[in-house]
């Protein structure tokens, strides 16, 4: 992980600006701190009565080219349930029906030498009958260029079947995890 570092503060132009606390920019000289917050993020687990899950190849860092639930980052005055769909819209050309509320997981995202920390909410989904499997769904999605170069689809009905999923953030098999074991109390 970076040490998010910036060389001259943005406030006084002086080089004294430091992270401090693992949380925060401080620069002493002028008092200017910012502060590193917990970034809002939200993933979607949309799978259909076979236990298929869709996956997204992610198009760019971090993580390039590995496995994420379709999903991103809240905007600012957007509650998670919509930013999911919004999301899952956005990157698949899908919107998610009947999405509800699944866990939650802090996460680590480094960005272009910054470190974020974030709190990922995981939503579920399941596709209706009449929208199909998920196979069957990947043919009509339409990935966005900019965070999607594919989509993939993993049978998930074990734990085991979880560990063999390239997954680009350790947040999404944790709430697969959290998912399966609510799908066994279901079935």
């Amino acid at each position: 992980m970076s040490d998010n570092a910036f060389n001259f503060c943005p406030e006084c132009g002086r080089q004294n600006i430091r992270y401090v606390d693992n949380k925060k920019w401080l620069c002493p000289d002028c008092g200017f701190d910012l502060y590193n917050n917990v970034a809002s993020a939200v993933g979607v687990v949309l799978s259909d009565a076979q236990d298929n899950v869709l996956f997204e190849v992610r198009a760019k860092n971090p993580r390039k080219g590995f496995l994420a639930l379709p999903g991103g980052f809240t905007d600012r005055d957007e509650t998670a349930e919509a930013a999911v769909v919004r999301e899952c819209r956005e990157e698949t050309g899908f919107v998610p029906r009947d999405v509800t509320y699944l866990c939650s997981f802090p996460n680590d995202y480094e960005y272009k030498g910054i470190a974020y920390k974030t709190c990922d909410l995981f939503f579920m989904a399941r596709l209706s009958a009449e929208e199909g499997t998920v196979p069957e769904l990947i043919q009509r999605l339409c990935g966005q260029e900019s965070e999607v170069t594919g989509f993939a689809y993993y049978k998930v009905a074990t734990p085991e079947d979880i560990q063999k999923i390239p997954l680009a953030f350790s947040s999404a098999k944790k709430a697969l995890t959290v998912w399966l074991e609510a799908h066994r109390i279901e079935a």
